[in-house]
């Protein structure tokens, strides 16, 4: 006897994804419309959509260049908060004297 409800080819699939129609893909309206780039930390390259495992990946950044800079942005970040911390300490100090 046949079974009722959700065939094979639906058991179990996320009702929110789904495929674009070919009038999407066309127009140019789907479900890749939000593509995110990562920069991947054992290739060096920027990849478009999740690829590998997230420990090996930076982002998502919403541009292939945002990506491609994913290194000197965490660096500038860094250094940022490094200033930061630095400067919090040197008030605490100067406040025991």
């Amino acid at each position: 006897m046949p079974r009722k409800g959700r065939g094979p080819a639906t058991a179990g699939a996320d009702p929110r994804r789904r495929r674009a129609t070919d009038e999407e893909v066309t127009m140019g309206h789907g479900p890749d419309d939000d593509v995110e780039f990562f920069y991947n930390l054992t290739t060096g390259e920027v990849e478009q959509g999740r690829q590998h495992a997230a420990q090996h990946l930076m982002g998502p950044y919403p541009t292939r260049e945002a990506a491609a800079a994913a290194l000197e942005s965490a660096r500038a970040r860094t250094e940022a908060w490094d200033a930061a911390d630095e400067a919090e300490r040197d008030e605490w100090d100067d406040d025991d004297e």
